[in-house]
């Protein structure tokens, strides 16, 4: 059996190479410069470098061009929105002509990839689905937990909900190494929880769905704090200094020992 750490720094001889990729505010992409800045500090290099920033949005809700700015950092934004519209596709991935459309699509970041010589991918709240390899998400619920039949049971859109619905009384983030399914590739790291809190009962809440929404809403706002904000730097990381690593069946490594479940610190 090879386990092969997906970052050897000792093999490249320099800081790993990320690439940053956003949708919105971009807090998460954020908080990874300010890891970065702050490992320069305190170690004079840190040893990931983030190289450029993409964004699959054009209009004024993504943030990506004032953070680039403010970083030194190239930028480039490519919609996905217009992409379909002019060429008057749908956007579902779903269907074999879909995910060859977002494959197509992917071609721009795909060359400035091999362009910058990137490493890693860092999807920091980037929304559309990705055909692109080598990339660390970040999801809002801890995928170590399972259904019966052992597929992950909070995943999607709307897993802080569904985890509430589940009278789940903590929540967690997780990092995960992306395949070609829908949060199912390879758990890197898990969060410390996030407690519930409800403002009145479970089965009383749901009957009023204003207030639970603003709930959820609520809840997945803190989780970011306490979660994503947290671990998703720290995982790329600990992937810059060579600590995580995959065998042939993509099962996880940190410091050469299994961690199924994802790291916890």
């Amino acid at each position: 059996m090879t386990v092969a750490p997906i970052f050897d720094p000792d093999a490249v001889q320099r800081p790993m190479r990320v690439a940053a990729f956003m949708s919105g505010s971009g807090t998460n992409i954020l908080r990874l410069l300010e890891h970065q800045a702050r490992l320069e500090e305190q170690e004079s290099r840190s040893p990931f470098e983030t190289v450029f920033i993409f964004s699959d949005r054009s209009d004024g809700r993504c943030a990506g061009e004032g953070i680039a700015l403010a970083h030194g950092l190239p930028y480039v934004s490519y919609d996905i929105r217009a992409f379909h519209q002019k060429r008057g596709l749908k956007r579902t991935v779903r269907t074999p002509e879909g995910l060859n459309n977002r494959k197509q699509y992917d071609r721009v970041a795909a060359a400035l990839v091999e362009a910058f010589d990137v490493d890693v991918i860092a999807l920091g709240g980037y929304m559309s689905y990705i055909t692109l390899n080598r990339c660390v998400n970040v999801h809002p619920a801890d995928l170590s937990i399972r259904r019966k039949d052992g597929r992950r049971r909070f995943v999607g859109d709307h897993a802080v909900r569904d985890a509430i619905l589940a009278g789940e009384t903590t929540l967690r983030a997780s990092t995960l190494w992306t395949d070609e399914g829908v949060d199912t590739g390879p758990l890197l790291m898990v969060s410390d929880p996030l407690p519930v809190n409800l403002p009145k009962p479970l089965e009383e809440l749901v009957r009023d769905e204003a207030a639970f929404s603003a709930t959820v809403d609520a809840h997945q706002e803190q989780l970011k704090a306490v979660g994503d904000w947290k671990i998703f730097p720290k995982t790329i990381e600990m992937i810059a200094r060579g600590r995580i690593a995959l065998d042939e069946d993509s099962r996880v490594y940190v410091d050469q020992t299994p961690a199924p479940d994802g790291y916890r610190a």
